[in-house]
Order: C-alpha cells, then structure tokens, then sequence
C-alpha cells in the first residue's frame, strides 16, 4: 500500500543520508568535540561495594577523558560492573543534518525531517559512537604504552653500580630471607638462608650468618629486594652492620619480575641446580650491578611500571617495549667480553643465534682484544659486523677506540684528529679539550659530512 512505500522510500533515504562521507565526518567532529562520555553501574550493580563506584555515575568531556581513566572504566565495562556510552549533543546535530537536506520551503518538509531523525538515531548515533569509543581507546592505549616506554627507558638507563661484589637479598619471613653473593662479573659464588623475623630465637644465628657472608666474601654492597618483608630485612641488615662498624652500603632494589626470571629458561640455563628462590636473590643483586644487563632478561610487561598495561593493544605494546629495550642497550653500549647471550641479542645485527655465537667462541678462546676478532666468530660476517662494532665495547682492549662509539670504519679520521693534535690516541680520547677544540671543516670529504 501507499503508506508501505513512503515508508521504504524513506529508509532507502535515511540510509543515503547516513552513508554520505561529508555527513558522517561532520557528526563525528561534533560528538568528539561536545559529546560526553558516560559511565553508570550495571544492573543490579548499584549497591555493590566494588574498586569502580567512583564510576557507577560519571561523566566526562569525551575529549578530554585521560588514558587511566578511559581504561579504568572500560575494564569495569568488560567485567560487567558498569555501563559505559556517549552522549552526543543530538538537538545540535539534527539541526545541522536538517539544514543539509531539508529546504525550508519544501513540499516535503515534514517527512524529510523525519527521515533525517531516522537516520541519525537508527544508523548514524550507533555507528559514531562505535567509531568514537575505539578513537579514544586507541589514544588511552597510545598514552598508555607511551608512559610504559618511557618508565622502562628510565629504568634501564639507571645508573649501574658497576663491578663490586654485591650480597643479594630475597627477604621472606616465613620462609626466611634468601642471601646470595654474586662477583663483580656478575657470577654467582655462594648462597644462604637466614630467618631474623621468626622468633628472637633465631635472631642472633642470622646476624652470625649474614656478616660471615660478608666478611668472607669482602661485599661491598648490600642489596634488599622490595618485597614482603623488605623494610624489616633492609633494617636488619643496616643495623647489623652498623653495630659491628662496618661501612657497607644497603640499597633497597625493585625486585618486579624477578619472580618470574626465576622460572625463566634463561634461569634454568644460568642455575640449573639451584632453587627458585636463590635464583630471586642473584637476580636482585645483579640489579643492583647493572640494571640493564639484568632486566633484559625479562619480558619488559613482567617487571610491572606500566598502566593497565593487560587492557593496552598487545602487539602495540610489544612492540613499543622492544623498540626501548633495544633502543637503550644500544644507546649505552655493550660490554663485549662481560655480556651474557640474551644481552648481546638485543644489538643491531646480532639475534640470538649468532649472540650465542659470540659467547662460545669467547668462552673457548678467552676475552675479545679487538672488535675486528668478532670475524672469526662462526657466521659473523661483515655486514653484521658493520651494523653491531660501534654497539659492541671492549675495555682495556688493543686499541682505546674499541671502548667508545666510533665505528671501526672510522678509526683512520680520529687516528688522524689525534696526529694533528700531537698526541697519542689514548690521551687525545681523554682530553675533552683537545676534542672541543677540533676545527670539524678540516675533516670534511666526499665520504665523510659534518654529523659524521
């Protein structure tokens, strides 16, 4: 009938009208900048006493809505505790859409208006608000995974306390605390297990423990993991020092993660005979040495200072987290003969195929003197030595420019800036004045520009 075709003529309008690009930007720039994003508590949800009522009713500028926020009320969404939407300023909108397809003077005035609420409310509202809700996620995640990455960058760019024998300490109370010696290398020595807060019984066997460690190994510093029982172990240790006039540094370490290296492959290969436990208390006074070196051996999501960071894109994050990791193990430059295989894998040019490589042929023919005797590691070939050299230091090595940033490729023009300003290499490398004093032009060449 007459009423049935008006009314299928005006949904094959509305849905040209909802499929017009023009439209759909300008109602989506509208509802990003005036909409609001809502938050109420589920059904029957109301009463409930959870880690959301902040949100059970909430509202926000839906531009303006920070990343924890934004994140915080879609985890309570996905666990069925509130009730999110967006709010679009819908009389503005109609307004707009009616002034677009509906002349003032048309014949056809009424039914076009209606057509035009139809298509906004049926097929245009839903639809922007789908794409809205995942714009703002996708920038909470951006923000999310941005602060991750940088907490991470300042976490592995610590300052290293450098080679010094370290006493690592898992504490525990029940279990008691966990001690483990590791060398200035970075190689585990000795381990034992002390009970100081189980009973006053047990005290004064622990301080015999403890400084017999310390005095037998010659620590230079003490480092406390963070965990239960923290506080108490770092008191302890500093008293017990103090009280025989030792002089030793204790230092309170994050110990996020450690758990998880603890029953890592790669611990299982370091340690294979040692327990869990031991294994946590190595791992934290390597921390303690060389920050870097030890966290790379961790799933960069285990060691724990991000946001939300389960609810963030995970390839996004993934990805984000290696580019640091990787990023800052160049940035700082590895120590060739010290690295273990996991540290050196992270080196451009160098997977971890060819970083064990490395560590084998170091282990059966000693420390490397030059970085040109990286060539005779099996499959090293020139175009990985060309990207991983400048990466790769040696200390005390053949030649000074193998323990700084300068490429092998480049030696010859410092070799020569040294020349020319009539000293050795070695005291050319250490005399900051020298190098500021340099008049870069001379060095210039068809091969070499100035940010060379």
């Amino acid at each position: 009938d007459s009423a049935a075709v008006v009314d299928g003529a005006g949904h094959i309008l509305a849905e040209a009208f909802a499929d017009d690009a023009a439209v759909r930007a300008a109602v989506r720039s509208l509802t990003w900048e005036q909409g609001l994003f809502t938050s109420l508590a589920a059904r029957g949800k109301a009463e409930q006493v959870t880690k959301y009522e902040m949100y059970y009713d909430y509202k926000e500028s839906l531009k303006d809505v920070p990343s924890h926020r934004m994140l915080a009320m879609r985890r309570g969404e996905k666990e069925e505790v509130l009730r999110l939407a967006v709010v679009a300023p819908g009389d503005e909108i109609l307004v707009s859409l009616e002034g677009r397809f509906v002349a003032a003077d048309s014949t056809y005035k009424q039914f076009l208006s209606d057509v035009v609420k139809d298509a906004y409310k049926r097929l245009l509202a839903p639809s922007i608000e789908v794409e809205l809700r995942l714009q703002s996620k996708q920038l909470a995640d951006h923000t999310a995974i941005a602060v991750f990455a940088e907490n991470l960058r300042n976490l592995l760019l610590a300052a290293p306390a450098g080679g010094r024998r370290v006493l690592g300490i898992d504490p525990g109370l029940r279990t008691g605390s966990k001690l483990a010696v590791v060398e200035q290398t970075g190689q585990f020595n000795a381990h034992a297990t002390i009970y100081p807060h189980t009973g006053s019984g047990k005290l004064e066997s622990a301080r015999t423990s403890f400084l017999d460690m310390v005095n037998a190994h010659q620590i230079e510093m003490v480092a406390v993991g963070n965990g239960t029982a923290g506080r108490e172990m770092e008191q302890f240790s500093r008293q017990t020092l103090k009280d025989c006039g030792l002089k030793v540094p204790v230092i309170m370490v994050s110990e996020s993660g450690a758990s998880v290296y603890s029953a890592s492959d790669i611990a299982r290969e370091d340690f294979p005979d040692l327990d869990l436990t031991i294994r946590g208390a190595i791992s934290i006074a390597r921390r303690l040495q060389d920050p870097q070196a030890e966290l790379v051996n961790l799933d960069p999501k285990s060691i724990g200072v991000g946001q939300y960071q389960h609810d963030v894109s995970q390839p996004s994050l993934k990805k984000a987290l290696d580019e640091v990791v990787e990023s800052c193990v160049n940035y700082d430059g590895v120590d060739l003969n010290t690295a273990s295989w996991s540290l050196l894998s992270f080196v451009s040019g160098i997977g971890e195929t060819l970083a064990r490589s490395i560590v084998n042929y170091r282990d059966q023919n000693g420390p490397f003197q030059s970085r040109r005797d990286l060539l005779g590691v099996p499959r090293f070939g020139q175009k990985a030595f060309e990207q991983a050299a400048g990466f790769l230091r040696i200390r005390q090595g053949c030649n000074p420019l193998d323990n700084t940033a300068v490429h092998p490729e480049r030696y010859p023009l410092v070799e020569r800036m040294a020349s020319d300003a009539g000293t050795t290499l070695a005291s050319f490398l250490a005399d900051h004045a020298l190098i500021d004093r340099l008049k870069l032009d001379r060095y210039l060449d068809s091969e070499v520009g100035l940010p060379t």
